[in-house]
């Protein structure tokens, strides 16, 4: 058996002391260049592997998370990234690594200023949130610059130099994937709608970047036999108002044969047409909730693009703890796959997100 390499046949070789070692492998200060740099080399030849575990007890000390996700009793599409937030926690939480949760009213930016501010005043090691508003998101990353507090970003994607990484979607590339979904079909003098079933839509980055996806697909594309039209409209929340907009929509749009729902609310736009309008019309949307996975079974919805919600919340977590207990290098960029799921694959995808759960 290959004897064990000790911090003392470090130091040894080194011609150092067992304390400059020890503050070497943990990353710790007072060790001048020259010395690290000594100590690395001499690890290496003598093939010296860090043990992860000991090295993480090692800091004996609580490391902590901020989480700033939307409340999720205001959209259940948000108890999934918990969820991955919430298994990651279980996994690491030996560590010392804890987190505290804040939520934010999705449809209330203030709402965002205000936890945000609190986080700040709470001072923790690392901030995860999802910037779903473009201006007060903005300011948060500012802010966190200038404390000098990391933070990861998942959902949505603010390009910036200060975040440690971003996990999920290319919300670019989905909207493309919309389009090009819509578009088997090969309709002539059709119409197709953005659907965008959000309050404050214009500050909403991913929502943005999902239209302009869609709308360059067919520029690209050189068809120029789809007219493609965009609404906002804030009132879905308030059934009788959501299927008048949807009538006024059909009405105005004779030709109207495909919709991209930029979000996981799909399943409002079937429940506010009727049976014959819903077989006219093909739908792309977004997420497995269980609203939009009925109208996917009985053939309402046609493409439901899954965005891995959950892993957003995993991953997020984790690629906190990898870069700052067991210092490995995170990409800056992570985009989880999108998935296409349809009538005949859905249970692999449920199965799927199942046992990631169960696996962590």
């Amino acid at each position: 058996m290959k004897k064990p390499i000790r911090i003392k046949d470090i130091a040894s070789k080194s011609g150092v002391s067992v304390g400059t070692v020890d503050r070497v492998i943990h990353g710790r200060g007072n060790v001048s260049p020259q010395k690290r740099k000594l100590v690395l080399e001499v690890m290496k030849e003598l093939g010296y592997e860090r043990n992860l575990i000991a090295s993480a007890l090692a800091y004996n000390k609580n490391f902590k998370i901020a989480t700033l996700l939307p409340e999720p009793t205001i959209d259940p599409y948000w108890q999934a990234p918990l969820s991955g937030v919430t298994n990651a926690l279980k996994t690491v939480q030996h560590y010392g690594v804890t987190s505290k949760l804040y939520f934010f009213n999705l449809f209330d930016p203030s709402s965002f200023i205000k936890k945000a501010d609190e986080i700040l005043n709470d001072a923790p090691d690392a901030i995860l949130f999802a910037p779903l508003f473009l201006k007060e998101s903005k300011r948060l990353l500012a802010q966190t610059k200038e404390l000098g507090i990391p933070n990861i970003m998942v959902n949505t994607n603010i390009e910036n130099a200060n975040s440690l990484s971003y996990i999920g979607p290319d919300s670019y590339q989905s909207g493309v994937l919309a389009g090009r979904l819509l578009d088997f079909g090969h309709y002539k003098d059709a119409t197709f709608i953005i659907l965008n079933l959000a309050k404050g839509s214009t500050n909403a980055h991913h929502l943005l970047q999902k239209e302009k996806g869609f709308r360059d697909y067919f520029t690209n594309a050189k068809i120029d036999h789809i007219q493609v039209k965009k609404y906002d409209f804030e009132g879905f929340d308030q059934a009788d108002k959501m299927k008048a907009f949807m009538q006024q929509v059909i009405l105005q749009h004779p030709n109207l044969t495909g919709i991209f729902v930029t979000n996981s609310r799909a399943f409002k736009v079937v429940s506010s047409i009727s049976e014959e309008q819903a077989a006219k019309i093909n739908i792309v949307g977004f997420d497995l909730l269980t609203q939009n996975l009925e109208y996917l079974k009985s053939n309402k919805i046609n493409f439901l693009i899954n965005q891995n919600s959950v892993q957003q919340g995993y991953w997020g977590i984790m690629s906190l703890f990898n870069h700052f207990i067991l210092k490995q290098e995170v990409k800056k960029i992570q985009n989880l796959p999108l998935d296409i799921v349809v009538l005949e694959n859905y249970t692999y995808y449920l199965q799927k997100e199942k046992s990631f759960q169960l696996a962590i």
